[in-house]
């Protein structure tokens, strides 16, 4: 069984590097899942949630993924209740680009002033004075691409964004965005069973950009190949669907996400799953 021992954390998986500057574990944590249900709101308990945000630093992952409308505002003030002073070498990436006007409901605003103020709050409830990885969380389809990223540009300038990252896009917009400022990150959903953005992984790999696959657990049940192959490796289904994202191109940074130690325990112990390349082929074609 891939559990976590003394020496297994996620450090194991290898680094990976935003931007040429920014060197990280590559096994990370997606912050979203601290908050309440519909991803609104306070967690159930407040004091739990912080206790996963400090044994994900002890896990020896480096960098966590957030976004404001995570609660809204929930999530990064977790971060910062939990893990303020941050480890040196901890990164918290967020996002700026949707608002929440209620549970499990997400609504596009990429107009400059919303993401000036999104990013300035984040700053403010992150207790940072710069945020290394700042993601456009979706484009707008009533702005401009080149007026949001713009708004970023400018943040960009005035050091309070280090990278910009870009969020649920296409190749198109990925290349809209390239021809104005460099574009470090790439966040889309994929994982086993959807591979839409097969193609973005691929353009990562190809050109020194970083995949954050969201939703990197997904859709587990009826896959006899999976099962078949965490069986083999006395690993669970989660650690090895993990472990194929990590096989599957060196420019992916899993981010997977939850609220309880021991599924984050779980999780990290995916980087002792050594997956053969008839392992990884197999899942590929399930």
């Amino acid at each position: 069984m891939a559990v976590v021992t003394t020496e297994t954390n996620a450090g194991r998986a290898g680094t990976i590097d935003f931007g040429g500057d920014l060197t990280v574990n590559r096994l990370g944590f997606g912050a979203m899942r601290v908050t309440g249900s519909g991803i609104w709101g306070d967690p159930p308990d407040r004091e739990q949630a912080k206790a996963v945000l400090r044994r994900v630093v002890e896990l020896g992952v480096n960098f966590i993924d957030t976004a404001d409308s995570y609660g809204p505002d929930v999530s990064e003030e977790l971060l910062a209740e939990a893990l303020h002073p941050y480890p040196e070498d901890l990164v918290i990436a967020t996002k700026g680009g949707l608002v929440r006007p209620g549970p499990n409901r997400w609504v596009p605003d990429g107009r400059p002033e919303h993401l000036v103020e999104a990013c300035e709050g984040s700053l403010k409830r992150l207790k940072l004075e710069q945020i290394q990885l700042y993601q456009f969380h979706r484009p707008d389809p009533k702005v401009p691409l080149e007026e949001s990223l713009g708004a970023l540009i400018r943040l960009k300038e005035q050091g309070k964004i280090r990278h910009i990252g870009l969020s649920n896009v296409t190749e198109a917009q990925v290349r809209q965005a390239q021809a104005l400022t460099p574009i470090v990150s790439i966040q889309n959903r994929y994982n086993v069973d959807d591979r839409g953005s097969e193609s973005m992984v691929d353009l990562c790999e190809q050109e020194s950009m970083v995949f954050l696959p969201w939703a990197p657990i997904q859709n587990l049940a009826d896959n006899t190949v999976l099962a078949e192959i965490a069986a083999k490796h006395g690993a669970t289904e989660r650690q090895v669907v993990l472990a194929w994202l990590l096989a599957r191109s060196p420019s992916i940074l899993p981010i997977p996400g939850t609220g309880s130690i021991g599924h984050l325990e779980g999780n990290v112990g995916a980087v002792a799953v050594e997956l053969s390349a008839e392992d990884v082929a197999a899942l590929s074609r399930a």
